[in-house]
């Protein structure tokens, strides 16, 4: 029988470091498709703000609809399975729209399509993400093990970016999707090869779970508070993200290669504040974690106020870092709070409520730079932020939640992976 020991790097850990592989290579092609598909869309014969809010709402909006299936599926079968098969659908959606670009034949409808299966790859995948990491590590390991997580999916992410504004203005938008489309062919034979144990077979419908889970996320008014400030926070900066800045970068600040150098500030400031946040010990990790949310605010409306670039990009940096914080701590405590069965379900009204306006955000960020103009629309979305986490600082459990204590290491500083667990749970799943 093969242990990992507690004193060990989790590098060493040889399923956490398939899983690390796995999220850091496909992070590593969403660095291009994030600035890909934006300018693809741009480049078609005129496009307007109006269509690139549509395909980007397109994306946003399954992940809506179907993350709660995603969170029931999750907590009833294998959750690498389930990421398997999130990962081959996004091969197919960005493997397509590739190669509708390359071949200049990308009518707004078949964009649409495929933006809606991408989204649906991503609703499957990111709850049982959520529940795949305590299962593969100890329980007092886990602040740092999402720390290095998000620290190397970030450097993939700035490696993207970096060279994602080269490649689009060298070869086009369509070779960057292509590269995102072979990561997710990578990452599923990685994915694939976790030894991650079944569920056990469940005689409760899917509606039952389904309300099982939402008792746990609304039973904790910590959660469902934050959550409800992220849903105008998400919607704000996918407004910025996905439709305004780009917009401004392209009106004010020379185009792709200025957005990219942005992103990838914001990039560089995540992957600091991933290696800060795994080493941080707070007593009040919710408190801290929507605190660190303000700096988001800055660099919007730096944009909006036409600051130099390096001003913004620095601010963006920043940004980064609070991001990561926020994310780790976030991440860590509903990890430890929330039965590890009902994980994926909790993770999924997570994510649910924090996208809830995500898909509104960009649909109405274009028209609205339209009508008003950009700066203030990015104004308005400054506003936003500063706003909803003042308002989530008004809850008690937000600002006096203490920290879970980790159960000790287990004997000898030993735990058991889930490879070494009994083929009888194998034989369950």
């Amino acid at each position: 029988m093969t242990h990992f020991s507690d004193r060990s790097p989790l590098w060493r850990n040889p399923q956490f470091a398939l899983l690390a592989s796995a999220r850091g290579i496909s992070v590593l092609g969403n660095g291009f498709a994030r600035v890909a598909l934006a300018f693809a869309v741009l480049a078609l014969p005129g496009a307007t703000p109006g269509e690139l809010s549509l395909v980007l709402a397109c994306q946003a909006l399954p992940q809506l609809v179907f993350i709660l299936v995603g969170g029931v599926i999750a907590d009833r079968m294998s959750r690498s399975r389930v990421m398997v098969l999130a990962d081959l659908l996004g091969l197919m959606s960005y493997g397509v729209l590739a190669l509708l670009v390359l071949t200049d034949h990308a009518p707004l409808l078949a964009l649409c399509l495929l933006a809606v299966a991408a989204g649906t790859a991503t609703a499957l995948f990111s709850p049982a993400m959520d529940g795949v990491v305590p299962l593969v590590v100890p329980n007092e390991r886990l602040q740092q093990a999402n720390g290095l997580l998000r620290m190397s999916t970030n450097v993939s992410l700035l490696l993207g970016l970096a060279l994602s504004g080269v490649t689009v203005a060298v070869v086009g938008a369509g070779w960057a999707l292509a590269l995102n489309a072979l990561s997710f062919g990578v990452s599923a034979v990685l994915t694939a090869r976790l030894r991650i144990a079944g569920r056990p077979p469940k005689v409760s419908s899917g509606w039952a779970d389904l309300k099982e889970g939402w008792r746990e996320f609304s039973s904790r008014t910590w959660l469902w508070v934050v959550v409800a400030q992220y849903s105008l926070v998400v919607a704000a900066l996918n407004a910025f993200l996905g439709v305004l800045g780009p917009l401004a970068a392209e009106s004010d600040l020379g185009g792709a290669r200025a957005w990219s150098l942005i992103v990838a500030a914001q990039a560089l400031g995540t992957i600091a504040g991933a290696g800060l946040a795994s080493r941080v010990r707070v007593a009040r990790p919710v408190l801290v974690a929507v605190l660190a949310t303000f700096p988001a605010a800055a660099p919007i409306a730096l944009l909006a106020w036409q600051a130099p670039l390096w001003v913004i990009a620095l601010a963006m940096f920043a940004a980064g870092v609070a991001s990561d914080v926020f994310a780790v701590l976030w991440v860590t405590t509903i990890q430890r709070e929330i039965p590890e069965e009902a994980l994926s379900r909790v993770s999924s009204y997570e994510w649910f409520g924090s996208l809830a306006f995500a898909p509104l955000g960009l649909l109405v960020a274009g028209p609205v730079a339209e009508a008003v103009g950009s700066s203030e629309a990015l104004a308005g979305c400054a506003l936003l932020v500063v706003v909803s986490t003042c308002a989530a600082l008004l809850s008690r459990q937000v600002r006096t939640l203490t920290s879970k204590t980790p159960a000790p290491a287990s004997e000898e500083g030993t735990r058991e992976t889930p490879e070494d667990r009994p083929s009888s749970q194998e034989a369950a799943g």
